[in-house]
């Protein structure tokens, strides 16, 4: 191939993940955020016993021996919040609401901190500042003329325990179970599938686990970028020479080589550590026909020799494995390598590996649950490992790994569409009111009632709702015709600038900030990806007097929503002892709940496959039919390829804190499709290309215009473009059916040239 054309903001990054290039960006998170002396104490205190949990990822923490807990993509997530910039009531006077909704996410949320509570006004098309009694008040009297039925109560993943069980505590009092979150929208294939398969919709491995491991595969996701505290247990693995086989669409740098930051000897010689031991890029939507190829080679490897599968847990601990090995027997060769983009040869060594090994632990991410069978593509993971008795002894396990710092605590406390009849009896007895035992409404089900007009208010804890679901077209205007928004937030975001006839945006507290109720200081809990319960206490200066916490806020707006209730909301904000107690009296697993979270670590929650205990309907693991080998809906045409959503570097969730993407070699922008040389070819383009996407889907007219076309290292019949930008191009409806997880990760698509000029002038 001769040398291509140079494209503005396109060249490669040669450096490892990590290292000094980490450092760097550090530093410029830093500078460009907060204060110069107050950073360090802060950063220094971030995920420490006696500091605060980072507002990132949910990456557990190994120890407290180290100074630095924290992640390059860490201290940009605590630099982003604990900024030194405001959005005052000023700037909003100057700047109208239909001004605001031009500018990008990211310019939105770099504005600054929110310092008052907010309410639209729509004579002037701005927001303008409110008292906190008067916007509960009008908040309180809308709410008391709708139906529940009417009302989604949202919650993104950065809300901590205490204010996830009042919320929820608040809408099902209010007569709701509408709890449309993050959740929905990540892992929710998560929380549907692995109940169905061992019991429990959470994972089973520990830190300690990897520690004892003789085998990682990891499947669909980027831990440089989503999870980078991995990164360091990754390396470490690598360094004692356990494999870590990777699956994924497009070469991560941070899966090939990664500098530890921490480590002196790599960062004095500039040198790095390779990470995947195999490296297979199977195409987007190629998982489970990869997983039953796996599962095809152990078995013809069984039937061959023996002594490859664990028959003894097998039979004492599983059901239906016939079902699942006659199916994965049934499936031909051929259709898992057209479907995987990978050969038998591939699947077959990453058995011959997985056969060797005494401990496997499987990690994925999104690239597994967001797609059509995103919960069957669960299903198959923990079949894999259930064939070798890999979950319940030391170093196995499965291993999801949740994007958002409390995710999987709020859904432990109650946040949930489809509450168990045991936990609302719990309720019941502890509150005396009576909730509501109708399930409610899932994310794309709040937003599908918020289209056709069934439901009139949302009220967001954090979040950013509408950029998070797919299809803005759909979305943005069902925001604009609600009677009534409430955004509990630390900045200004899309969503906030949907208004509805009635909007108000509530500042709270940032998890970097002091927390003082009527008892004194407080702290508040979250729950990592790997079920530990630890505390977390800010230690700034609120950013504002008018900031109120978010267990207050959530408290104040019940209790003036709810004049007659029975549940004491000021006392429990008085001391968030109290929450807890609560939670201890109607969640099992937080037994002696105060007590433990004031150890250093807290304390893991109760996961009975650990103990092969399978609290599944026949008290056995159970193994899954995944028929065929498709995992999205069928498009047909030669020229069909399968776009995969991504996050850059500089991003977490829907917050972007720069335009830089620098381990795949973008700088100062976003508008860039990843595609593979044979794709270019084979389509007649060229790097550089200005393209157009169009959805390959019946009856769908979404498009993506005037994007960059880029020769990338990514799977052939897979294109990769930045999340939220490309959610124009995700049909609402298109998602997992067993769990309402809109499928981001393969949605078909054509792409084409816009026109010749532009690729003349390029």
């Amino acid at each position: 191939m001769g040398k291509r054309r140079a494209v503005p903001g396109i060249h490669p990054y040669d450096g490892p993940a990590g290292g000094w290039g980490a450092l760097k960006a550090t530093a410029i998170a830093v500078r460009t955020q907060m204060d110069i002396l107050n950073a360090p104490p802060t950063l220094l205190r971030t995920n420490q016993p006696d500091g605060f949990d980072c507002p990132g990822c949910a990456w557990p923490d190994k120890d407290h021996h180290s100074t630095f807990q924290f992640c390059e993509n860490g201290a940009k997530a605590v630099t982003w919040e604990a900024t030194s910039k405001r959005l005052t009531a000023g700037f909003l006077a100057e700047n109208t609401v239909t001004s605001l909704l031009e500018k990008s996410d990211y310019e939105l949320e770099n504005y600054g901190r929110l310092t008052t509570p907010l309410a639209y006004d729509p004579a002037s098309d701005t927001l303008q500042p409110v008292s906190w009694q008067l916007a509960l008040q009008q908040i309180a009297e809308v709410l008391r003329g709708l139906s529940p039925s009417q009302t989604e109560f949202y919650t993104s993943g950065r809300a901590s325990n205490e204010a996830a069980y009042l919320f929820q505590l608040f809408a099902r009092e209010y007569g709701t179970n509408n709890f449309p979150d993050c959740s929905n929208m990540c892992h929710e294939a998560t929380s549907v599938g692995l109940p169905r398969s061992i019991g429990i919709g959470k994972g089973t491995v520990s830190l300690e686990d990897f520690e004892h491991t003789e085998l990682v595969i990891s499947i669909g996701h980027n831990p440089g970028t989503n999870h980078p505290r991995m990164m360091g247990t990754l390396h470490e693995l690598s360094r004692r020479n356990v494999p870590v086989i990777v699956f994924n669409p497009l070469r991560e740098r941070a899966l090939e080589r990664f500098a530890d930051p921490q480590n002196v000897g790599e960062m004095a010689t500039y040198g790095s550590t390779q990470i995947a031991s195999g490296y297979y890029q199977v195409k987007a939507g190629g998982d489970a026909a990869a997983l039953k190829g796996i599962a095809k080679a152990l078995l013809e490897k069984e039937a061959n020799s023996g002594g490859v599968l664990d028959h003894e847990f097998i039979a004492t601990h599983t059901r239906d494995f016939s079902l699942f090995s006659h199916d994965i027997q049934a499936t031909e060769w051929q259709d898992i390598e057209q479907e995987s983009g990978l050969s038998r040869n591939d699947l077959e060594t990453v058995a011959a590996a997985y056969q060797k090994s005494d401990a496997t632990i499987i990690t994925y991410g999104m690239g597994i649950t967001q797609h059509n069978k995103g919960t069957q593509n669960v299903r198959l993971i923990a079949d894999l490992l259930l064939m070798k008795g890999n979950i319940g002894k030391p170093g196995a396990g499965i291993c999801p790994l949740r994007g958002h710092s409390n995710v999987q605590g709020n859904r432990t406390v109650g946040i949930t569409e489809k509450p168990s009849a045991d936990f609302l009896a719990r309720l019941e007895a502890e509150f005396g009111f009576v909730p509501p035992r109708q399930h409610g409404h899932d994310a794309v089900q709040a937003m599908q009632s918020m289209v056709d007009g069934s439901a009139r208010a949302l009220i967001c804890l954090g979040g950013n709702f509408a950029v998070a679901l797919p299809d803005p077209q759909a979305c943005f205007p069902a925001m604009k015709g609600l009677d009534l928004s409430v955004h509990i937030g630390t900045k200004l975001n899309r969503s906030h600038l949907l208004v509805a006839r009635q909007t108000f945006i509530l500042p709270c507290l940032g998890r970097t900030e002091l927390d003082i109720q009527a008892t004194g200081k407080q702290s508040v809990t979250v729950e990592d990806s790997m079920s530990m319960v630890h505390a977390s206490s800010g230690k700034l200066k609120p950013a504002s007097a008018m900031l109120r916490s978010e267990p207050a806020i959530v408290a104040a707006m019940a209790a003036a929503t709810l004049p007659d209730s029975r549940v004491p909301w000021a006392e429990l904000v008085a001391d968030y002892d109290r929450i807890r107690d609560r939670i201890e009296k109607t969640i099992p697993g937080f037994d002696d709940y105060n007590q433990r979270i004031r150890q250093p670590g807290g304390f893991r929650m109760p996961l009975p496959p650990v103990e092969r205990r399978w609290p599944t309907a026949s008290g056995k693991a159970e193994f899954s039919v995944f028929g065929g080998v498709e995992e999205n809906a069928s498009a047909e045409g030669s020229d069909i390829l399968r776009l995969i959503t991504l996050r850059s570097h500089d991003q977490y969730n829907t917050t972007i804190y720069a335009l830089d993407d620098r381990y795949r070699g973008v700088f100062g922008r976003r508008d860039i499709l990843f595609m593979n040389d044979s794709d270019l070819d084979r389509l007649g383009l060229e790097h550089g290309d200005v393209v157009d996407i169009e959805t390959a889907l019946p009856g769908r007219q979404l498009r993506l215009e005037g994007i960059t076309v880029i020769a990338y290292n990514i799977s052939a019949g897979s294109v990769g473009a930045y999340y939220p930008e490309a959610n124009v191009l995700v049909p609402l409806d298109y998602n997992d059916p067993q769990s309402g997880t809109p499928s981001y990760k393969s949605v078909p698509v054509r792409v084409t040239l816009r026109t010749k000029q532009i690729r003349h002038s390029a």
